[in-house]
């Protein structure tokens, strides 16, 4: 464990818990960021744009759960429902990679728009169905260090110690609140600004200003030193070109490494082992968790992210994504079922028993192998160029 004390009081996690709810806070603050990008100026930025990977989401959460619920409902394993409902977009986006460029631009958008929307699905049943008790005071401070950060962003305030500490706040309160912590995240990300913060031709001007200033100069490393007014001149520009960097794009470029590289690898290192030997396997491989999640994750993220799309579709709500076929819509559905990490972030939560604990491990991680494997058959057979001979577009 690890913690503080003073006195007789002291506070003290395990390195678990501290990865699964403090650590974890940062990918969920990169998760909101995406989000919030994606419904200001995204692919859920209009209705039009967002009605195909809504649904598909919507069908890529609900399919998987009601598979998952038939095989499980009323038994110990009932609260794992909300497990086959993730999708792992790295994972899904690293498998598609493998192909290159014969992978439709509008294929890799709509599988990003799709795992987004999965994301804040994730983030909603957490919120509302993996929280024991409310502490309406803790959450109500929560929602006052929530409405500082929005009152300093509305006062222009772009210190980070600022928002460094009311984020803290914010996860104190979230924590004590009995919501899971890592939900702070995401709510603070929706306050950050995605646009930038400074008007462009507001920039221009004083760029084309600064500029001519300096050209008139001689202008070298030595002289900006001595005139102090071409080093203003500089400072001007770059402040200026500071304010229009959008707040969230820049957290995004900041966070990602350390997300990808640091917090990725930890929580997988403290929450995907699972002990494992001949009679675990078979055991897990039949057990009805196991099945429930392997069967929602492989099969009902296919069918309901593929039926949903042709809902769509079919209703006039939306349109395929240019140069993509149905065969492209599949095989991205079938990637859709790698649920690693935040299948394995559910499942810390739905289960306590280490016994139900290695058993649904094992469904995920072998939902997500097959997932991966049937995916990139799929898409290997529907990446095919068509014959120009036969005039048609295969779906």
């Amino acid at each position: 464990k690890v913690g503080v004390s003073w006195g007789r009081a002291s506070f003290a996690l395990s390195v678990q818990y501290w990865i699964n709810d403090l650590l974890m806070v940062v990918f969920f603050f990169v998760v909101g960021l995406e989000i919030k990008r994606e419904l200001v100026v995204g692919q859920l930025s209009t209705a039009k744009r967002a009605a195909l990977p809504v649904m598909a989401a919507i069908g890529g959460m609900v399919v998987p759960a009601l598979l998952y619920t038939m095989l499980n409902g009323g038994s110990e394993g009932a609260p794992g429902w909300g497990i086959p409902m993730a999708t792992d977009i790295a994972f899904a986006l690293g498998v598609l990679a493998v192909f290159g460029a014969r992978v439709p631009i509008g294929l890799k958008v709509f599988l990003t728009a799709l795992a987004i929307v999965d994301d804040l699905g994730a983030v909603l049943v957490i919120a509302l169905f993996y929280t024991a008790q409310i502490n309406l005071i803790a959450l109500a401070a929560a929602a006052v260090f929530l409405l500082l950060i929005a009152i300093a962003n509305r006062a222009g305030l772009t210190h980070p110690v600022i928002y460094v500490a009311l984020a803290f706040g914010v996860w104190a309160g979230i924590l004590g609140s009995g919501v899971h912590a890592t939900v702070a995240g995401v709510l603070v990300a929706l306050l950050v600004p995605i646009r930038a913060r400074r008007d462009p031709q507001e920039f221009l001007a004083v760029s084309d200003g600064r500029l001519a200033e300096l050209r008139a100069v001689r202008l070298t490393q030595d002289s900006m030193i001595e005139d102090r007014s071409q080093l203003d001149a500089i400072s001007d520009l770059y402040r200026a070109a500071g304010g229009m960097r959008p707040p969230g794009l820049v957290l995004e470029e900041v966070f990602h490494p350390f997300v990808v590289f640091v917090i990725l690898p930890l929580f997988a290192l403290f929450n995907a082992g699972v002990a494992i030997d001949g009679s675990i396997i078979v055991d897990s491989l039949r057990h009805p968790v196991s099945l429930g999640i392997t069967i929602g994750l492989v099969l009902g993220k296919q069918l309901g992210i593929a039926l949903f799309s042709w809902i769509a579709v079919r209703s006039g709500r939306a349109d395929l994504p240019q140069g993509v076929r149905w065969s492209h819509i599949y095989g991205g559905a079938c990637l859709a079922g790698i649920g690693f990490t935040m299948s394995l972030f559910v499942t810390e939560l739905a289960f306590s028993d280490i016994a139900t604990l290695g058993r649904a491990k094992v469904g995920i991680l072998t939902a997500s192998v097959v997932a991966a494997l049937w995916g990139a058959v799929v898409l290997q057979l529907g990446l095919r160029r068509p014959r120009a001979s036969t005039g048609r577009n295969r779906a």
